[in-house]
């Protein structure tokens, strides 16, 4: 969910029920304070952890997870024991995507610092290493540059073990497949930053020979893209929903047209290695939309995790 302009929580709760009841696996949303337009007034944000705390009460069969939060917005300390805490609300039901960030009027507006990209990666690589030695157990202990630990003998304890799946991703070609490989569970190749399906299928490939670097195996992590979506029975139905999309970059990547040219596009993606595909939608009141691709999309793709989500 990409709320353009916004959404109070009643919004993404009809959206969350939407997904589930179309049948698919998961719902994720981004975790914006400030939507694309800066200047909008209209825009509404809301905190993403605290509506994935309400849905986990509100929903009763969706994974539920974020993609992705910056590591600027929380202490990885507090994260450790939101992210467990709403793993206990859903039963078990959460996923962690964590980035660098990289809206830094957003930042600005609220207060947030915002430091350089160089550091950003290393505050990442820092807060993975706190939050998964955090959910290991009592005990732990972690001296870095920018966050320490200090013998924590009360750790967050998450329903999933050995902890709730991290999701990590992005374009870089060394520090992000590297950072990924050392924790992540699954691998997003960031469909949006170019190069298309081949891009894609090289960033695959990147993720793959830094987890063999370690001595990890990379056919244990799923590996997800992001997929803006138009999908619409008729011509006019797909142009409405395309212009919502926006961007140029993101309709450039985008599956725009019938419900075969939309399961066609992800199974591109499933061609270029992807075995998990989030549908990215802009106009989140278009419920009918979710409606046509679980009837006509879904029962046409055949991904390892039981099919695309939403």
């Amino acid at each position: 969910m990409e709320p353009r302009h916004g959404a109070r929580y009643e919004e993404i709760l009809a959206l969350a029920l939407a997904t589930e009841n179309a049948g698919f696996d998961a719902f994720f949303r981004s975790d914006h304070l400030m939507g694309v337009d800066p200047n909008d007034p209209t825009y509404h944000p809301t905190d993403c952890w605290t509506t994935l705390g309400g849905l986990a009460r509100d929903t009763t069969r969706v994974r539920l997870g974020s993609l992705v939060t910056p590591v600027t917005f929380r202490e990885p300390g507090l994260l450790a024991a939101i992210v467990a805490s709403v793993d206990d609300m859903s039963g078990g039901r959460v996923e962690l995507g964590l980035g660098t960030g990289w809206y830094e009027r957003e930042h600005a507006a609220f207060g947030i610092p915002f430091p350089s990209r160089a550091e950003r990666f290393d505050r990442l690589e820092e807060q993975l290493a706190v939050i998964t030695g955090l959910w290991s157990g009592p005990g732990f202990s972690f001296a870095g540059t920018h966050h320490g630990i200090e013998d924590n003998r009360t750790p967050p304890r998450p329903v999933q073990r050995p902890h709730p799946p991290i999701i990590v991703g992005g374009s870089g070609p060394k520090r992000t497949p590297a950072i990924a490989a050392r924790f992540a569970s699954e691998f997003n190749g960031a469909l949006t930053s170019g190069g298309g399906t081949e891009g894609l299928r090289e960033r695959f490939a990147r993720f793959a020979r830094a987890c063999e670097a370690i001595g990890r195996d990379p056919a244990g992590a799923r590996l997800s893209a992001v997929l803006p979506v138009a999908c619409g029975a008729t011509q006019a139905e797909t142009d409405r929903r395309s212009a919502v999309i926006g961007s140029e970059l993101m309709r450039a990547n985008a599956a725009i047209g019938s419900p075969s040219e939309v399961t066609e596009r992800i199974g591109e993606l499933a061609e270029a290695g992807a075995d998990t595909v989030y549908l990215h939608i802009y106009d989140i009141h278009d419920l009918d939309h979710i409606a046509l691709i679980g009837a006509e999309v879904l029962p046409h793709v055949a991904l390892d995790r039981t099919g695309a989500s939403l």
